[in-house]
């Protein structure tokens, strides 16, 4: 993870960096078990089907956020991210059917996985996501989101390395993966641009870090449940 060239949230770039080291998510058991070839595609693709409902559910508290900030201008690029989650309005394109498009190529049936439930640490995640962006201070929804879209383009291009590395999935069918690896960090610099001119008031602030960490420790731990819902033996 890199600061951009010419940032436009330097220091909350600079935040969500050490917090994110600090937080050893690229560490993360489930990441370890996929790079080391101890994790299998059964795990792997029980594990991708939970993790479907965190993708399909993601828009939603974005949008409450956006209808939160008070400044046209402000909106306008987390609103332009929320469009590109929508697949700039073709549905085919849409992140939630990109994603059932991966899982596919996993040999799951997607339209089975969304009539079933979310396990409890799938809507644990979801749940701390509404909560932040609808109930918290706007500085703590916004990193949050934030932070979560920045660690999820590097979580990405290792899931996309691994899968391909060990035959699970061709390259061309990667898509969903393949655009977060190039999208994301743009699309976390885009919340961070909204809470930059708040750094120097310390109250803002605050809120700021505490939005960081609460979204670094949430996406550490929904990793580190999709790794033990990968292991569980299905109940027949």
């Amino acid at each position: 993870m890199n600061i951009p060239e010419v940032s436009r949230a330097a220091r909350v770039n600079a935040c969500a960096i050490r917090i994110l080291e600090k937080s050893g998510i690229r560490r993360n058991s489930y990441l370890q078990a996929l790079q080391d070839g101890s994790m299998t595609l059964e795990e792997f693709r029980r594990s991708q089907e939970q993790f479907f409902f965190a993708v399909s559910f993601f828009p939603r508290p974005m949008a409450a956020l956006v209808g939160r900030i008070p400044t046209p201008k402000a909106r306008l690029d987390i609103l332009h991210n929320l469009i590109e989650e929508h697949g700039e309005f073709k549905e085919d394109h849409f992140h939630h059917t990109t994603f059932q498009c991966f899982l596919r190529s996993l040999g799951s049936e997607p339209e089975k996985i969304e009539a079933g439930a979310p396990s409890p640490a799938l809507r644990a995640f979801n749940s701390i996501l509404t909560s932040a962006c609808v109930l918290d201070e706007l500085e703590v929804g916004v990193a949050c989101m934030g932070i979560i879209e920045f660690a999820f383009a590097g979580i990405s291009a290792i899931i996309g390395q691994a899968v391909v590395q060990r035959g699970w999935v061709p390259q061309e069918k990667l898509v969903h993966y393949a655009l977060h690896a190039q999208i994301d960090e743009r699309h976390a610099e885009e919340f961070f641009a909204v809470i930059e001119p708040l750094w120097d008031n310390p109250a803002r602030r605050y809120f700021i870090e505490q939005g960081l960490e609460l979204g670094a420790y949430a996406f550490d731990r929904l990793y580190s449940d999709l790794y033990a819902l990968g292991k569980a033996v299905p109940v027949s």
